[in-house]
């Protein structure tokens, strides 16, 4: 199976192929950015695919992050995986940043305690907990920085995200301190492994936003109707 994943919506904007009768990642770009994901996107995957000498009937799947996080950076995302889709009438599949951030620890070492958490600011963070075997023990949520610490100080575990030093402020005295990967964006080859396990009836491309946005229409200042 050939997958194109793609991924901006946090702060890169990164795809990658992985064909897994290989078993490797055939080619993958990254970019750390915290906006213009709409206008990189397309020439990124572009070139990767120029690169990889594959048009986009080779692909057999796309994949890509459907929050939270930005919530421009994710309707970019998720409008490119749909468009290629239609387009080459491949199928797509969503996965949550949470689950592609924490992956890789799950990997190595599916034994611990991975927390993914996420700076959704206001001294708030988006925050999803797993225990062995990639279980969840926390659903993904949004959270206080205080209720966050409350799930995840329970021993020894990683934190991984933007957020990871934020609980560190109202982290407990006597609990072990955490370790931190205060990386701002999942691994896009992560991306695209989960992608390619994961089952395109349980994963619609859907975006993940988990609270309302920042910016409202302001009624009062509607013209009335005539």
């Amino acid at each position: 199976m050939r997958v194109l994943a793609i991924d901006t919506a946090l702060e890169a904007c990164s795809a990658a192929l992985l064909d897994t009768e290989q078993g490797e990642i055939v080619g993958s770009e990254s970019r750390p950015m915290a906006r213009g994901h709409a206008e990189a996107i397309m020439p990124l995957i572009a070139r990767l695919m120029d690169k990889a000498g594959l048009e986009f009937d080779d692909i057999d799947r796309i994949a890509v992050t459907t929050g939270p996080g930005s919530f421009t950076g994710l309707r970019v995302g998720i409008s490119a995986a749909r468009g290629i889709g239609l387009a080459a009438r491949k199928p797509v599949v969503g996965l949550t940043t949470l689950a592609a951030l924490a992956a890789p620890y799950i990997a190595a070492d599916d034994t611990a305690s991975v927390a993914s958490v996420i700076d959704a600011r206001h001294d708030h963070v988006y925050v999803q907990m797993f225990g062995p075997g990639g279980r969840t023990l926390v659903s993904a949520r949004i959270a206080t920085l205080r209720e966050a610490t409350r799930f995840t100080a329970t021993g020894l575990i990683r934190i991984v995200g933007s957020g990871a030093r934020l609980l560190l402020q109202t982290w407990p005295r006597l609990q072990p301190l955490p370790l931190i990967d205060e990386r701002r964006a999942p691994d896009i080859g992560w991306v695209a492994r989960l992608g390619a396990a994961a089952d395109e009836s349980m994963a619609a491309p859907k975006p993940l936003y988990l609270r309302a946005p920042d910016a409202q229409p302001q009624d009062a200042a509607q013209l009335p109707r005539r």
